[in-house]
């Protein structure tokens, strides 16, 4: 690799040259919040601590270079008044074994940044997930060889000083059963990409616990108050209540543990983490302890038939004088547990529940107590809410979005415009009517595993927040609820809290796939330029909520289906058929299609072709694993339609040919899936049970892992859940044990159908699928937890098998 390292400087001096500046972009929303900000630079841990957390980090990541790099905490002022990071070389450096590199920052956050910029850019390397392959860092010259940077060293600031991590159901999507060693390697990742304003919301129901004890409630009001660990998100946020607990005691104790953990590495390293707040969900028992207070029951949250059980949960008004004591109360403890705060604390009151008036007075006054509640508790409180609401629910017309926004002082809330990236609030409410925001890209629901992004809105769209008239933008942030897929949005994405203008996707791609691979392959490249136009470049406006039949499959009578087919012309040839599932009942969500299929059956060809040159290469491995399910699932999706257009046709003989063919495909996806530890069912479980305390937990904790991928939420037995699937994964094991055999029974009830001479069975069909779910969430049969086979012999074989001849 060293001999490429000429040929890459040379690309920065091109690709770098904006980030040279020092020319100031604060918005007026940075002005707005100046406050908080001289806060958190007060009360930061010492530059000691800060550049010895640095230091750890770096020996955890690239421990054959611990002594190549000198950290050194800096001033703002020293950075031009701005946060920043400068990359030098080390004047002290004379021989092997001193320290080459100098990178100074305000913040370890900073310098950790500025570290993965010299490996990326000066060293070409890659950073990612385990799970999505990892790093790659073996194109790092070793220890006395690292590369010179220009004499006068490099400075990077930060356009905005905010940089948010999170959303409140990756909680429980991705975070449910990580252990301190996992969290560890994620707050690495996290200062590596530049975060610095990240959630904590881990070990807030021990908190909660203490606090209602105060208001007399017992641990047996909790039991039905608290949901199971693995939908606490949902239960925080007021949705239901109760579903897969009761809580252990243990758990409560062993999570705060960790958070208490999380939170001293994070102030360590010069985070903000944002801790959560009273929103107003209390347990039923408070309304007879207090039946002066205003509590109301919310409505029904996708529960089936409305099951009181785990629906409906209450919500304490917060005009209430009760609102505001338990408000502070909760601040207070978490003060006392934690020991400091950031002064930042999420709350979102009205996430997918409406409020009961739509008054704007009304909405004022709750929003104006919601803030008592927290700044009773910390004078210097900032309210951070996420702005879901205002796209998700139509109650939010712009009399209704003032009112709420502006019921706080100006500085003292800061909204996330959540979906930025797709549907963004900024453009359409004068930039949220002049309150400070932060530009999110959400990117993924449920950790669905699905190729898909919108690299060009990435690369734009915060700078057009940003550079917009009287702009109130303060920051740019990553919401997406489920992490571990699609690593190349997350890439771009993390880059954009330090780029001042737009990136260049096509040459950012090119060295993109150099990094992460190690070497510079071009038929690789242009594999990843056909994935920039086609997977990367989704432009429908669409949510990307995985809908593929294999698993999300369609619960419909088969004659509601209709088998559309549209053939187009790639290259001058007739070679693909795009489709489309269209439904006449609101049961069923058709997949998402978005691309040429047939140019991505082709950049996969490429992969295959470079397999010889990459295949000891992780990221590779994934990434092909990745793109041949992609196109298989794609696949997939038109072996169904056959089955339905044979049935629709009589066919009996075409429906079980075609139905086989798409069992076959599913177990050999599975197969496919095997290849990589980042597509395995079993770390997802085993993860679960050893968080548990003996077997009765054990049980728990893999019924809440098995049954939020599968049914999610609760269901009879002849109705299933209305989020059935919503947290779907394409893992190997899932397919084999539980989408094949599920799909298995469609298509036996399809056939009977048609040999036996009646109409569907729809209500036999969802009796049998419901069992087989509920039996498969109480199963405990194991899964691997370590890869097997060969991911590109896998490949090959399936791409010949299913690909090559396709007309999908």
């Amino acid at each position: 690799m060293d001999s490429q390292l000429p040929a890459i400087s040379l690309t920065l001096v091109f690709f770098l040259c904006t980030f040279f500046s020092l020319a100031r972009s604060s918005t007026i929303g940075v002005g707005y919040i100046s406050r908080l900000l001289e806060l958190q630079d007060r009360e930061r841990a010492p530059p000691s601590v800060q550049e010895a957390a640095a230091s750890a980090v770096l020996h955890r990541l690239l421990p054959s270079h611990s002594s190549s790099f000198d950290f050194q905490i800096v001033s703002k002022e020293q950075c031009g008044g701005e946060s920043c990071f400068m990359i030098k070389n080390n004047p002290s450096f004379i021989q092997r074994g001193d320290p080459e590199i100098l990178i100074s920052g305000v913040t370890g956050v900073e310098i950790l940044a500025g570290l993965h910029w010299y490996l990326k850019y000066w060293c070409g390397s890659h950073i990612s997930w385990d799970k999505t392959g990892g790093v790659q860092l073996f194109s790092v010259p070793r220890a006395g060889l690292l590369p010179r940077v220009k004499d006068a060293g490099i400075l990077v600031q930060r356009p905005v000083p905010l940089n948010y991590y999170q959303n409140a159901v990756a909680s429980s999507y991705s975070f449910a059963w990580w252990d301190w060693k996992r969290w560890e390697k994620e707050i690495d990742w996290m200062a590596l990409q530049g975060i610095n304003f990240p959630l904590a919301f881990t070990g807030q129901e021990a908190i909660w616990q203490r606090v209602f004890q105060k208001f007399n409630l017992s641990k047996t009001d909790l039991d039905d108050f608290f949901g199971g660990p693995g939908f606490l998100a949902w239960s925080r946020m007021g949705n239901l209540h109760g579903w897969g607990g009761p809580l252990p005691h243990s758990w409560l104790n062993q999570q705060l543990i960790l958070q208490k953990k999380i939170l001293a590495r994070m102030f360590e390293l010069g985070m903000t983490p944002v801790l959560p707040a009273f929103s107003g969900n209390v347990p039923a028992a408070l309304k007879y302890i207090f039946p002066s207070a205003k509590i109301t029951r919310l409505g029904n949250w996708f529960s089936v038939e409305s099951d009181l059980k785990w629906c409906c949960t209450y919500l304490l008004d917060a005009t209430d004088p009760l609102f505001i004591e338990i408000g502070r109360a909760f601040i207070e403890q978490q003060l006392k547990e934690y020991g400091r705060t950031g002064h930042v604390y999420n709350c979102d009151t009205f996430d997918e529940n409406t409020p009961p008036v739509d008054e704007p007075e009304y909405i004022s006054s709750l929003g104006a107590a919601i803030f008592r509640g927290m700044q009773s508790g910390d004078n210097e409180a900032v309210w951070l809410m996420q702005g879901w609401l205002f796209s998700y629910d139509p109650f939010w017309r712009p009399p209704q979005m003032k009112a709420l926004l502006h019921s706080v002082p100006v500085g003292r809330l800061v909204v996330l415009d959540l979906f930025a990236e797709v549907k963004p609030i900024w453009t359409t409410s004068q930039q949220f009517y002049g309150v400070p925001f932060i530009w999110c890209m959400l990117h993924n629901f449920a950790a669905n595993i699905e190729m898909y992004g919108i690299l060009d809105a990435i690369a734009s769209g915060p700078v057009d927040a940003r550079k917009s008239e009287n702009s109130t933008m303060v920051g740019v942030g990553m919401s997406m609820e489920g992490i571990e897929q699609n690593p190349v949005v997350y890439d771009l994405m993390s880059e954009m809290a330090f780029r001042h203008n737009k990136v260049d996707v096509k040459k950012w791609i090119h060295l993109y796939s150099k990094r992460r691979y190690g070497q510079s392959v071009p038929l690789i490249q242009d594999a990843w330029n056909i994935l920039y136009h086609t997977v990367y470049n989704c432009t429908d406006g669409a949510y990307d909520k995985n809908r593929d039949v294999i698993v999300a499959f369609p619960d419909v009578h088969p004659s509601f289906i209709s088998v559309l087919q549209e053939r187009y012309n790639h290259y001058g040839k007739s070679v693909s058929r795009r489709v489309a599932l269209e439904e006449i009942t609101d049961s069923f969500d058709q997949p998402h299609l978005w691309y040429s299929t047939s140019e991505v059956i082709h950049a996969l060809e490429l992969f295959i072709a470079s397999g010889d040159e990459l295949s000891e290469s992780n990221p590779y491995r994934y990434d092909l694993v990745d793109l041949t399910r992609q196109a298989l699932a794609k696949h997939a999706n038109q072996l169904f339609l056959n089955i339905i257009e044979a049935y629709q046709l009589n066919d009996v003989h075409g429906v079980a040919s075609h139905s086989q063919k798409f069992l076959d495909l599913v177990e050999d996806m599975d197969k496919l899936l095997a290849c990589h530890d980042g597509f395995l069912l079993g770390p997802w479980l085993e993860s679960a049970k050893k968080l548990a305390h003996g077997e009765e937990q054990e049980q728990q904790f893999e019924w809440n892992a098995r049954t939020q991928i599968t049914m999610w939420f609760d269901n009879t037995e002849k109705e299933a859940s209305l989020l059935r699937d919503y947290g779907n994964k394409y893992w190997s094991g899932l397919l084999r044990d539980y989408y094949g055999p599920r799909a298995a029974i469609y298509f036996k009830f399809l056939i009977e159908s048609l040999e036996e001479g009646h109409d569907f069975q729809l209500k036999d069909w969802r009796r049998e699928w419901i069992k087989l779910t509920n039996d498969w969430q109480k199963s405990r049969n194991p899964f691997p937890v370590a890869s097997t086979g060969n991911a590109l012999e896998t490949s090959r074989w399936l791409y010949n098998k299913y690909l090559r001849s396709s007309d999908t």
